[in-house]
């Protein structure tokens, strides 16, 4: 592992989805990486100049193989409607390829935080993802960025709790608790910045983060912050908006007996409820520190961040759409 001093070869499963694409764009920028998009042959969506593209099968092993072959970090991007068992077919390919790195599919809350883990409802997903590579003898980097805050706020209430078109916010407790969160641009700097350190050697370096969480965030912000900064972005005050209240245990209950009656929005209610818990869960920059001043992150802007979400909103953005 020593001789791979730095990392040229980088390979991304789903490259053109939301923070797929900030991965492929920020790694092309540095000029360091050959980057290689594996998808789907009847995969849609447009790629930058420069990109290689492996086509494969995720029910073809050896096609996935052939587009790991010399790979020296994979990078695992899935869409919520990918199959359950996409990931394990992805990482056991990989192994068999001799990728030295892989970052798997566990974006969003603390992995390493137990407790949350086993309550976050996706956790024992993550969990399992990380056994299996630990099983198969590959090294993992977790990105920990904390939930996506584009994506998060223009989605609708059961995430955030805002309904920005309809001016409606639902604040969990008293709207206070802070939470980690980042941009997907963030999250697309953060991996080009890690991946343009050496491999191996004094900190910073890559191997410092093997079989580790690699913490950044963009902000610790909380319903309030976020409120606050929609009215300076809309020229609004809390007088146009509508502002209830719920405790996040009570909203967490509620999310998991949605879920079992068939209410898919249910399992973003009690996972973003979950977060948001007053015991400070939700923020690993106050528990775990962060590596953006180690790594050179950019100080990200609230407000701008915010003004793209309302002009996704104002678009009709919806990434469930068919």
């Amino acid at each position: 592992m020593s001789q791979i001093n730095h990392i040229e070869k980088v390979a991304i499963v789903g490259p053109t989805g939301n923070i797929g694409k900030q991965f492929v764009e920020e790694l092309l920028k540095t000029g360091k990486h050959t980057v290689t998009a594996v998808r789907r042959a009847d995969s849609q969506g447009n790629l930058p100049a420069g990109v290689k593209i492996a086509h494969v099968n995720y029910d073809d092993e050896a096609s996935l193989i052939a587009a790991f072959q010399g790979q020296q970090f994979l990078v695992i991007t899935l869409s919520v409607r990918a199959p359950p068992d996409t990931h394990s077919k992805i990482v056991k390919a990989a192994a068999k390829a001799g990728v030295p790195y892989v970052m798997p599919n566990c974006y969003g809350f603390d992995v390493q935080n137990k407790t949350l883990a086993e309550e976050s409802l996706v956790g024992a997903t993550y969990l399992k993802h990380l056994a299996e590579l630990e099983n198969l003898g590959v090294s993992y980097i977790v990105m920990t960025c904390g939930f996506w805050y584009e994506w998060s706020l223009a989605l609708g209430e059961p995430w955030f709790g805002f309904d920005i078109k309809d001016r409606k916010v639902t604040f969990f407790d008293d709207g206070n608790t802070r939470m980690s969160v980042s941009t997907w641009q963030q999250c697309g700097k953060a991996l080009a910045a890690l991946l343009s350190l050496p491999e191996s050697g004094a900190s910073p370096a890559i191997s410092q983060w093997k079989n580790k969480s690699f913490y950044i965030a963009s902000f610790s912000v909380s319903q309030r912050d976020m409120l606050d900064s929609l009215h300076r972005v809309n020229g609004t005050t809390d007088k146009e908006w509508n502002i209830t209240y719920e405790p996040t245990a009570q909203r967490y209950k509620d999310g998991k007996d949605e879920m079992q009656k068939g209410i898919m929005t249910g399992m973003a209610k009690a996972m973003y409820a979950r977060g948001f818990f007053p015991n400070g869960d939700g923020d690993f920059e106050s528990s775990r520190g962060l590596a953006n001043d180690l790594i050179g992150l950019p100080k990200d802007s609230l407000d701008e961040a915010t003004k793209r979400v309302v002009e996704m909103v104002e678009s009709g953005w919806n990434p469930f759409a068919q």
